[in-house]
């Protein structure tokens, strides 16, 4: 079986390899969301982040990228993407089906949020870009990860008001001299 990669966040424009073939990809019943404190690479545990996930959702739909893994590279790339991606166990990995912007329909490698997990939350997006603006973590400050999916999903052509809002609201708070006033929310 050909293993696909499902990305929607980070994965659109850090891989962290090189796909065989990258085509934009729909999947049902999830969306994306703000939803995962971000402990490590986004954030702190004294000051968390905030990174997407996909939350399911009856009846929602998620645009994103179906990245196709080399055959040769496969054990290495789903080794890479665990060791990424399942760092705490908020995240869990699914099979999930993808229907491809050319017609196909394929079966790839997703990872959701787990909704029992401490580090699932629901915040406003105010909250969101307080912590967005504020947060640094491992692989660098919270807002390059939103600028960069954002401008990424921008370059695909797929709208999304919440991102736009969130993007312009979080250069507002990174500009403004005395920085962000950052929720107290501690894990």
């Amino acid at each position: 079986m050909t293993l696909w990669v499902f990305g929607y966040g980070s994965l659109l424009w850090n891989p962290g390899f090189e796909p065989a073939e990258a085509a934009t990809a729909r999947l049902h019943d999830y969306h994306r969301s703000f939803c995962m404190l971000s402990i490590h690479h986004r954030g702190t545990r004294a000051n968390p982040g905030l990174v997407l996930a996909l939350d399911e959702s009856h009846g929602s739909t998620c645009t994103g990228v179906a990245l196709r893994v080399d055959p040769a590279e496969e054990g290495a790339v789903l080794a890479q993407l665990r060791e990424r991606e399942l760092i705490s166990s908020a995240y869990v990995e699914r099979e999930l089906p993808l229907a491809l912007g050319d017609g196909r329909d394929i079966t790839a490698l997703a990872y959701v949020i787990d909704p029992e997990h401490e580090q699932y939350c629901q915040f406003d997006l105010e909250t969101q870009a307080r912590m967005i603006a504020g947060a640094t973590g491992g692989r660098g400050p919270n807002d390059e990860y939103l600028f960069n999916t954002a401008a990424h999903l921008q370059q695909m052509g797929i709208q999304d008001a919440d991102m736009e809002w969130l993007v312009a609201r979080v250069r507002d708070l990174v500009a403004t001299p005395s920085g962000p006033k950052v929720a107290n929310t501690k894990i």
